[in-house]
């Protein structure tokens, strides 16, 4: 039968969700009660095991039992109170052993306080880590998208106005078509500078969220009660939050994604309803080396 780990069953396909982690805390939380009220028990128990061994031995030495019988009852009746007093010390021992065993609960909840406490510094470090540059990303994206519609609106201007215009009105036109292709460039750059980071620590949560679930797995054998395996087994298929990781995020080029949406939507003309198109756009993107020129011309003007 192929084992359940944790590691493969608390995944997220959105990036920022901590539902699966929140819910192996929980758990843990759930364990660390759950130690608290056994070892509390034992303790309990211990008590009434003590209380009840030392009233047996006292009945054995304050109360009499047949003392002025002779011969074989007498001898019987010795024999049964030894039997008393032997009942009496080995409650106490049980007593002794239960709370040596609520020691060692006791010390095992705190290391693994101890432990928990370590994982989850990290762990919280590198989800605040995760959303911040993930937000970034995302304002990236929109800014950059922002800058593109910018560009495209400056080359439709300077194409609506190319005879309409004077020649100082249009100088102003290039001028600002050149600033927006300048501050496009500046944008994307930055988009793809961020997706980059937000991937590297993308990598870095889903490597430390496989290591605490692996570490937690640790823990739940270390108990050694009952059925190891069926009891993760169990809590996994109850409480499980999906076995795929979200995807990277990627970047999308602006220009790519609204060529594709405009091909599935054109049609093609009927018949003699042909009409001039419109003039072309100029053709320079991101990375072209004239990016921040239009036609030759220069934010540098002579």
């Amino acid at each position: 039968m192929k084992e359940t780990l944790f590691k493969g069953n608390f995944w997220s396909t959105d990036l920022t969700s901590t539902a699966g982690y929140d819910s192996i805390v929980q758990h843990l939380n759930d364990g660390r009660k759950n130690c608290k009220e056994f070892e509390d028990f034992l303790k309990e128990r211990a008590t009434i095991e003590e209380k009840y061994g030392k009233e047996l031995i006292n009945l054995t030495k304050k109360k009499p039992c047949g003392q002025t019988e002779l011969n074989t009852l007498k001898r019987a009746l010795e024999v049964f109170k030894q039997q008393v007093d032997g009942v009496g010390q080995s409650h106490i021992q049980l007593a002794q052993t239960l709370r040596e065993e609520a020691r060692k609960m006791e010390d095992f909840r705190e290391k693994q306080k101890l432990h928990r406490k370590k994982i989850e510094l990290v762990m919280d470090a590198i989800h605040k880590n995760r959303n911040l540059q993930y937000k970034k990303t995302v304002e990236a994206k929109r800014l950059y998208e922002q800058r593109c519609r910018d560009k495209d609106e400056a080359e439709q201007a300077v194409h609506r106005n190319a005879n309409l215009v004077t020649q100082k009105q249009q100088e102003k036109l290039f001028v600002k078509l050149a600033q927006s292709k300048s501050a496009l460039e500046d944008s994307d750059r930055q988009y793809q500078l961020n997706v980059g980071a937000l991937e590297k620590i993308r990598e870095e949560w889903q490597n430390e969220h496989t290591k605490a679930c692996e570490r937690y797995e640790e823990t739940r054998r270390s108990l050694e009660m009952c059925s190891i395996e069926k009891d993760i087994e169990f809590f996994v298929n109850f409480r499980k939050t999906g076995s795929v990781p979200p995807a990277p995020v990627v970047y999308e080029n602006y220009y790519n994604t609204q060529r594709n949406a405009t091909t599935t939507r054109n049609q093609a003309p009927a018949p003699g309803k042909g009409r001039r198109g419109p003039l072309p756009i100029p053709a320079s993107g991101p990375g072209d080396p004239d990016y921040a020129t239009v036609d030759g011309y220069s934010l540098i003007h002579h």
